[in-house]
């Protein structure tokens, strides 16, 4: 997804001069950092923090819902000092506890007998924080307790562009609840032990502790939440997969596996339409939303854990499917949305993105390998059969607008002039580029999208001919001709440019027909969807087992021997999970499980990294010189894609494929991974075991 655009400021200080020779603050303008911040989520609500629990450190700080910041910042004082943090233990994505000292109400020898609790709990309408204070000496304590609440009403569009916070909003006092409004967001705080008072920039919460010897006491205070117009809500049903245990000689993808499950249920919504079917949103903070293409691949991760999210994501995204031909909001018939958001996006001066966005290439097809495989695992035959007309629109703007120049590819240009340049995956405006570094011009026919098309209209085919519908040898037939095309058109063959790894597909064409010429992880794509041949899937895994693409700690997006390689740069050198999940798929269904294996190593090293909360991505630098994944410092976490790539490197460790669902578990191709098993794995109405 696309980030903040580059301001194009002095990276190295905070302070440059504008064009009128002006000495002027550039960090006022900039995107916030996440890497060392702390998140507490359960969807639409998510409060950042400092690892203390306090807020206002730090520009992402405060609790948002819907899109919208209520609170900006939070202080703490007991005994009018504040506590001397010892912990902070996430229990699970929606709660954490954080462990202090209060040395000052505490004699002075070397055992702390006087602690504070925070236990900081958020679900769908809002947050709770406990204090509990301990007192293990033999007389009683007493102390004031203060805490400040900054309100706000600032949008998360506002936040990432790194603008200063709106006014405070206009607070009204009712007995022990605050309340007010934003952004269409009404907010409100209460708390039945602490007083409510009013202050310049909010309100505190103001009371006295009174400890007994050897005892305890605990205040809360409640923010709840609700907004008027949000296109998505929170969804607290049961998640619609199973949890199984898993058993592994590596313990890192066994804790990445229940990380990542937890992650994902807390990033569970549905719209504000039909609240009964639920998707994935794409990430916290930046992409609290639906997203077409990043909510059908975490539901494709996740099919061996069951059909349910596969389901109702088809539903969703069927309920939006494009009916008309609408430039603004690239929508046409057939087409599936790109993102879903409550109101207009700005994203810089050049683009502005309408509430419900139809600008991504890639989304249309993927949704039909999406319903193809759910079929394949078990979805119900009257579930695929009530999705087979948004099949059929969906295989149609393939053929039609997905092409606009009749060449029997896919390609994408944006026609609004305000919306994306760039509409795969690798959305940000440097993301298709010659080896030179110089920029591709549009339209764009982008390989690895040729690969989900022929990949569509096969499944496809499969589907309208085991349900009776016409058409299913149209399509074979057009999957023969866009691959022909594809090899006829795409495959970069000179030696110069090749070298020993020998030749490979161009990330994409440019408006001439050019194959633009970078070696890109865009390949590991091609793997699996049976546009490749045996002989030139061991091409591709050849050049992504290279040092070149492989990090060590995953798959570069680009290659290191490209000019416009950069190891921070958002698509341009950087590792995204699910890029490298993806390709570790396709390597293991092609049989090469020792570059599987060796990309898989990488996921689970930087999973330790990162504590098993993958990001959204995080630096292409090598395993050899440094010790640690580096972190993209703005990157999602939790992102949804990189949480159900855990069950994606499951699925390769053990060989699933959709075979299971019928009863035929196929032994390991990634013997790299060492012994892997699963115990309570829910395939349609069965429960099994594998390798136990």
């Amino acid at each position: 997804m696309l980030p903040t655009s580059d301001t194009g400021v002095n990276p190295s200080g905070v302070e440059t001069l504008d064009q009128a020779g002006r000495l002027t603050d550039v960090t006022a303008s900039l995107q916030p950092l996440l890497n060392d911040e702390l998140v507490v989520l359960r969807a639409p609500t998510q409060a950042w923090s400092s690892s203390t629990g306090a807020m206002g450190s730090a520009r992402i700080h405060g609790v948002y819902v819907s899109d919208v910041r209520v609170i900006r910042a939070l202080r703490i004082r007991i005994g009018d000092q504040d506590a001397e943090h010892l912990s902070t233990g996430i229990r699970s994505a929606d709660t954490v506890s954080v462990e202090s000292l209060l040395r000052h109400l505490d004699d002075r020898t070397p055992d702390p007998e006087v602690r504070l609790t925070l236990d900081r709990v958020v679900d769908a309408r809002g947050l709770r924080d406990t204090l509990t204070v301990r007192n293990r000496h033999e007389f009683a304590l007493s102390a004031p307790i203060v805490i400040e609440l900054d309100l706000d009403a600032t949008s998360m569009e506002s936040v990432k562009l790194g603008h200063e916070p709106e006014d405070a909003p206009t607070v009204s006092l009712d007995g022990e609840t605050a309340r007010w409004t934003g952004h269409s967001v009404s907010a409100s705080v209460t708390s039945a032990e602490l007083r409510v008072e009013s202050t310049p920039t909010g309100i505190r919460l103001v009371g006295e502790l009174s400890i007994a010897a050897a005892s305890s006491i605990s205040v809360s205070w409640r923010l709840e939440a609700d907004d008027a117009i949000g296109a998505v809500r929170g969804d607290e049903r049961p998640a619609p997969w199973s949890r199984p245990e898993v058993l592994a000689g590596d313990q890192r993808l066994s804790r990445w596996v229940d990380r990542a499950l937890d992650d994902l249920d807390a990033l569970r919504m549905t719209t504000a339409q039909h609240p009964d079917q639920t998707f994935l949103a794409a990430g916290a903070p930046w992409f609290f939303t639906l997203f077409g293409r990043d909510s059908i691949w975490a539901a494709r991760m996740m099919l061996p854990l069951g059909t349910g999210l596969a389901g109702s994501t088809l539903r969703v995204l069927a309920g939006l499917q494009g009916t008309q031909q609408q430039p603004a909001s690239a929508e046409e018939p057939g087409k599936i949305m790109h993102e879903l958001r409550r109101e207009a996006l700005v994203i810089d001066d050049d683009i502005t993105l309408p509430p419900l966005y139809y600008g991504t290439v890639d989304a249309t097809p993927l949704f039909v390998c999406l319903l193809h495989d759910a079929w394949k695992w078990g979805l119900p035959d009257d579930e695929v059969r009530a999705l087979l007309p948004s099949l059929e629109a969906a295989l149609g703007w393939m053929r039609d607008d997905g092409d606009a120049d009749g060449d029997g590819l896919l390609e994408y240009i944006d026609r609004s002039g305000h919306g994306l340049a760039n509409q795969g995956w690798k959305d940000s405006g440097d993301s298709v580029q010659w080896r030179d570094g110089s920029l591709a011009e549009g339209p764009i026919a982008l390989c690895e999208v040729q690969a989900y098309a022929y990949e569509a209209a096969m499944g496809g085919a499969a589907l309208l001919e085991a349900f009776g519908r016409p058409g299913a040898e149209e399509w074979r037939a057009w999957a023969a001709r866009l691959r022909a095309s594809f090899h006829q058109k795409f495959w970069i063959t000179d030696a110069e440019r090749c070298g020993e790894l020998g030749p490979y597909p161009a990330i994409a064409l440019d408006a001439h027909k050019r194959p633009v010429d970078t070696v890109t992880s865009n390949l590991g794509h091609l793997l699996g969807t049976g546009l490749l041949d045996a002989e030139q899937a061991a091409l591709m895994a050849a050049r992504l087992g290279s040092p070149e693409l492989d990090s060590g700690y995953g798959l570069r997006t680009m290659s290191t021997d490209s000019a416009g390689y950069w190891p921070l740069s958002y698509h341009g050198g950087s590792v995204w999970t699910h890029d490298t999940a993806i390709a570790v798929l396709g390597l293991a269904r092609e049989g090469h499980g020792e570059v599987a294996s060796s990309l898989a190593r990488g996921l689970l090293r930087a999973a330790e990294g990162f504590d098993y909360r993958m990001p959204e991505l995080h630096s292409g630098d090598p395993v050899d010189e440094v010790a640690r994944p580096v972190p993209y410092p703005a990157a999602c976490r939790p992102q949804a894609w990189s949480a159900a790539s855990s069950v994606a490197v499951l699925t390769a460790a053990l060989g699933l494929t959709p075979d299971a669902a019928a009863g035929t578990v196929h032994s390991s191709p990634l013997a790299g991974l060492g012994s892997v098993a699963v115990r309570g794995l829910r395939l349609g109405s069965r429960t099994i075991d594998i390798g136990v």
